[in-house]
């Protein structure tokens, strides 16, 4: 076998697995936090852990990979996943169940960030859109099944089962990708590493999180609250700092001069911030309000991520001739209007709507995500399009970590923290009363308007970065990962 197909192979199989582990618990969270007895703010972090994990691997993973070798790195992402897999399965308490979630989402992303790169290393030139094509249509094939393979999986088994799967897969990745693999890129060896940024860059996103999760608890924690806000904002204060004074930083903000690269990357935090905890709260909607079950929920689900997958591709290759403004601009307007109706949803709704306003909104998502990563990318010089992929997703995934928290926050400000922890790790949704289900829905309903509120404030950086010219090259920059 050619070795560019060996490189196709393994990180398609890990890509997929990580894939089906963001969502795989977003179906089965209910289950999971009566099992565990975890209350709300604990049952969001079993999957914030996930994410966190990963934001805060990617700004290091990138620096350690040039330094150690790609190979070694995703072979250890094999094995720290499959690890973080087989724990979380074991799990016998909240926060045991959050540390191992966050080895997973570590785990993750050493398989993610090296995955690009070692196709691009080893693939033909002429070849390349083709094995990239694969390998992300791999991650949101996993991500789509990870629903409906959770719902099926909890309707026959319980809920460690969810886990249990990673483990085959992860031992025989490990071993392939360890026989198989072999490092062809240049090795910076002895290079130094910036930890003081790596530490101050995650206490500011944990402190953050943690503030919004305390938040929601009540005013009693209201000092603790404003002590971990300004842990957050000191810390990313020195993180900036200290990174425009290091040779060799974790993220390049000279980048930021690049006024149609900073929109970009503005408008993606705002609308990823938006967007990101839709799906939690659509399944706790259809579990807890509607009582569907699990299964039946993870394909209710899916007319989102197809719309999402039909539309975005093809925004983002009929932007290359025309402009990406067009595009993003009706995106984002689109994809608030879903976020708008979706606060109007009651549950007197016919679910038809509901399924129009899924639709929608992927649909409105993929208008906005292909054609801005396109245009973020095209504005900066070929040379540095490395390190502006980091800086991108890195700022791509502070949104969808931040999503979640800050979603629970605004439901407290209609529904009280206890009921919506009742509501959440109630594992027979039947015992919730109907005024319970009428009085979380008005809480859904809020979260709803807010982060629509959110997301078409994303249209200010978008607008004003201007309008970048047309691609001229044949070659498409198709980063539609996310």
């Amino acid at each position: 076998m050619d070795y560019k197909w060996v490189v196709l192979t393994v990180t398609t199989v890990g890509v997929l697995m990580a894939g089906i582990d963001s969502r795989i618990v977003i179906i089965g969270l209910p289950q999971v936090a009566a099992a565990l007895h975890a209350d709300a703010g604990q049952a969001i972090w079993f999957t914030q852990a996930y994410v966190l994990g990963t934001t805060i691997a990617l700004l290091l993973i990138g620096r350690v990979t040039d330094i150690v070798g790609r190979t070694k790195i995703y072979t250890a992402g094999f094995a720290v996943f499959t690890i973080g897999s087989a724990l979380t399965s074991i799990a016998a308490d909240p926060t045991q169940f959050i540390l191992w979630r966050g080895l997973q989402g570590l785990g993750a992303a050493m398989l993610f960030t090296n995955s690009v790169v070692m196709i691009v290393d080893a693939t033909p030139k002429k070849e390349l859109g083709m094995s990239l094509g694969i390998n992300q249509i791999a991650f949101r094939f996993g991500a789509m099944a990870g629903l409906t393979i959770s719902g099926f999986i909890l309707s026959f088994f319980d809920w460690r089962a969810l886990f249990y799967i990673n483990i085959p897969i992860g031992v025989f990745g490990t071993w392939w990708s360890h026989r198989r693999l072999k490092d062809i890129g240049r090795v910076e060896k002895g290079a130094s590493i910036d930890w003081t940024g790596f530490v101050a860059f995650s206490v500011s996103i944990t402190s953050l999180l943690l503030a919004l999760t305390f938040a929601a608890y009540g005013m009693s924690d209201l000092a603790l609250v404003y002590g971990l806000a300004a842990a957050s904002v000191v810390s990313m204060a020195f993180f900036v700092w200290h990174e425009r004074r290091q040779a060799q930083p974790l993220l390049d903000f000279s980048l930021l001069r690049v006024r149609e690269f900073t929109g970009g990357v503005v408008a993606q935090l705002l609308n990823a911030t938006a967007w990101g905890a839709f799906m939690l709260l659509l399944s706790f909607y259809l579990e807890l309000v509607l009582r569907y079950s699990s299964l039946e929920a993870g394909i209710r689900i899916l007319p989102f991520d197809v719309a999402f997958l039909i539309f975005g591709p093809l925004s983002g290759r009929l932007s290359d001739k025309v402009g990406h403004m067009p595009f993003t601009t009706a995106g984002l307007v689109v994809s608030s209007a879903a976020l708008y109706l979706f606060s109007t949803i009651t549950l007197a709704t016919p679910f038809v709507n509901v399924t129009a306003y899924m639709v929608m909104l992927g649909a409105g998502l993929g208008m906005f995500v292909s054609p801005n990563m396109s245009a973020v990318m095209s504005s900066v010089a070929e040379h540095r399009r490395g390190i502006a992929s980091g800086f991108r997703a890195t700022f791509f995934q502070i949104g969808m970590v931040v999503s979640l928290n800050l979603a629970i926050l605004i439901m407290t400000f209609v529904v009280p923290y206890q009921t919506i922890t009742h509501i959440i790790t109630s594992l027979d949704p039947v015992a919730i009363t109907d005024a319970e289900r009428v009085l979380f829905m008005q809480g859904l309903s809020s979260a709803y308007f807010w982060l629509a509120v959110v997301n078409i404030s994303a249209l200010v950086p978008s607008v004003l970065r201007g309008r970048a010219a047309p691609i001229e090259s044949k070659e498409h920059i198709d980063l539609f990962a996310e």
